[in-house]
């Protein structure tokens, strides 16, 4: 007897629903002028840095914390500028691109 069937004789009332779960669309504003993405060295260790982001805070880290997520690496969000620890820029660029911004590669 598996966990459906356990299910169906505690609850015989009960009809499951068939609703697949959607994710929520992103509510970040997207903006006219396009996100600066470019790359630095700092203490010899390589960066990406997202700046020029004129909405809310929130929003921008929102879009941090979704990078962050999606590369599986550590950053921060500080003085208006994502900072995402190594060299991502061209998948942060395509990232951004699917979400409705507009990208400006910046340096090499």
């Amino acid at each position: 007897m598996d966990l459906q069937d356990q299910l169906k004789n505690l609850f015989p009332d009960h009809v499951p629903s068939e609703e697949p779960e959607q994710e929520e669309p992103s509510s970040v504003w997207l903006q006219e002028e396009p996100l600066i993405c470019k790359y630095e060295k700092r203490k010899g260790k390589p960066i990406t840095i997202i700046e020029g982001y004129h909405g809310a805070d929130s929003d921008f880290k929102q879009l941090a914390k979704e990078l962050k997520q999606l590369l599986s690496v550590g950053g921060s969000y500080k003085n208006e500028q994502i900072i995402i620890q190594g060299d991502y820029r061209k998948e942060i660029m395509e990232f951004l691109q699917e979400k409705g911004f507009k990208t400006k590669r910046v340096g090499g």
